[in-house]
């Protein structure tokens, strides 16, 4: 890793080396926080863990023959150099901080309530045509994912792309210090975190702190549907760059969609639109929300040098990430996996896809974290949304859904319909397992939402065997 050396390293983040005779001239091979992961060379940042202290395997890792370790404790008789630092956590995030500069890298950061991680997917295939590109890996969007992901990246890597999730105001801020984004995309401002942000207003507020490290020629690429995102006028003095649908807006647009075609779980098709300039697009994955994902895609690739054609072939390879609008076949029954992540905006989303399903539609669906004082009101509200669009049948589980299944029974009652499926309540995931086969038939289609603290997965291997 380039000048990755120990003594760079203990500058970076400000520790004291300690080591018996001169410290080794050698670059690290590696940064890592799992000692399983450690190697020849490599430098390993002992973490304390909620259940696992990383100091207990300074031993191994040295034995593996690493070529440092930062510590906030110094081990007895250590066998290699160590840097003592005060907080092993901050001196990850430093020491990516150093990394990140050492490499000429375009940087696109990736932030937004909904479809963060379906946006990377898009951004990281069209760049893909044009670039060595990395990307952020499964859910490593956090204080020490996207450090990770950052030391991760090769030294020949040309454009990097990471997701950066935050839930309280500062994350974003350091975040931004260490990814240096030269692009800032925002796919929307929804109602996540309400419970430690406030407001959508807030979640806009802490967000934007991506912008904080933009590099000075970057630019941010902002969703111009978006009611808060649409506001924004200038970032660092320049005018944001919009993507968006309306064709009452697309002349302002950067990139905009025209005669837009769902197919279902077949994904979607449309008209992209830049500078005059016209060309098809195949969607591959479903949802209609897809296409927004695909214009901020499309927005990056011409503002990093793609041509159209090169844009609408990376699109056209983007494959659906576990957990998020996945499509299993399990027997005769079709499994929508969008069990990631929840939130009102995306339930809703999802719930549209499902409806459009051929067969039986169920819903199985679960709390969404989170969501502060309206949370009741917000489940309810998908609740009354479901039986609006017509589900064939509504599975909630959790505590909080209760107040879902509650508003669904009114939902049908006003409307003198019941869902044929019957609209079913359970208070955990265990007894959602117990029951969920009596409840399904032959050659349903089954969405499967909650959010990732309900452990949803557990109901995908359930029922795809996976």
């Amino acid at each position: 890793m380039k000048n990755m050396t120990l003594e760079n390293l203990a500058a970076a983040c400000g520790g004291k080396l300690v080591c018996q005779g001169q410290p080794s001239p050698a670059e690290a091979s590696a940064v890592v926080i799992d000692s399983r992961q450690a190697g020849r060379d490599s430098i390993f940042i002992a973490v304390k863990g909620e259940r696992v202290d990383g100091h207990r395997f300074i031993p191994d890792v040295f034995a593996k023959g690493a070529l440092g370790v930062v510590c906030e404790n110094l081990p007895e008789k250590p066998a290699g150099a160590c840097i003592l630092v005060e907080d092993s956590l901050k001196a990850l995030r430093q020491i990516a901080e150093f990394y990140r500069k050492q490499i000429p890298v375009k940087v696109v950061g990736i932030t937004g309530s909904v479809g963060k991680t379906s946006t990377k997917e898009f951004v990281a295939a069209v760049l893909a045509r044009k670039y060595r590109t990395h990307k952020t890996q499964g859910n490593y969007n956090n204080e020490i994912g996207v450090p990770l992901t950052v030391l991760a990246m090769p030294e020949d890597a040309e454009a990097a792309v990471l997701e950066m999730g935050i839930n309280h105001f500062g994350e974003m801020h350091r975040l931004s210090r260490i990814a240096r984004p030269d692009v800032c995309l925002m796919t929307n401002i929804g109602q996540c975190h309400l419970e430690f942000l406030g407001s959508r207003e807030g979640i806009l507020k802490a967000k934007s702190e991506i912008f904080d490290f933009m590099q000075e020629d970057g630019c941010a690429v902002l969703n111009g549907d978006d009611d808060l995102l649409s506001t924004v006028e200038q970032v660092k003095g320049k005018k944001p760059l919009f993507f968006g649908i309306s064709s009452e807006r697309a002349a302002q647009y950067e990139v905009s969609a025209e005669d837009v075609r769902e197919k279902g779980i077949l994904g979607s098709e449309a008209v992209f639109c830049h500078n005059g300039e016209k060309f098809p697009v195949h969607i591959p994955v479903p949802g209609a929300h897809m296409v927004y994902n695909a214009l901020a895609a499309a927005a990056v690739g011409f503002r990093l040098g793609l041509t159209g054609e090169e844009i609408a072939e990376g699109i056209a390879a983007v494959q659906s990430v576990r957990g998020r609008s996945r499509i299993v076949q399990a027997g005769d029954r079709t499994l929508i996996d969008d069990c990631y992540n929840a939130n009102p905006v995306s339930m809703k989303a999802a719930i549209d896809l499902l409806v459009q399903a051929q067969g039986r539609s169920v819903a199985v669906l679960g709390d969404m974290l989170e969501l502060g004082e309206e949370e009741k009101e917000l489940h309810a509200q998908v609740g009354r949304y479901c039986v609006q669009k017509g589900a064939d049948c509504l599975i909630c589980t959790g505590s909080l859904s209760e107040a879902m299944y509650e508003e669904a029974l009114s939902a049908a009652e006003e409307q003198g319909r019941m869902p044929a499926g019957g609209i079913h309540h359970f208070p955990d995931r265990e007894s959602l397992l117990a029951h969920l086969e009596k409840l399904l038939l032959p050659g349903d289609t089954v969405l499967i939402k909650a959010s990732h603290g309900m452990g949803f997965e557990e109901v995908v291997k359930h029922l795809s065997g996976e």
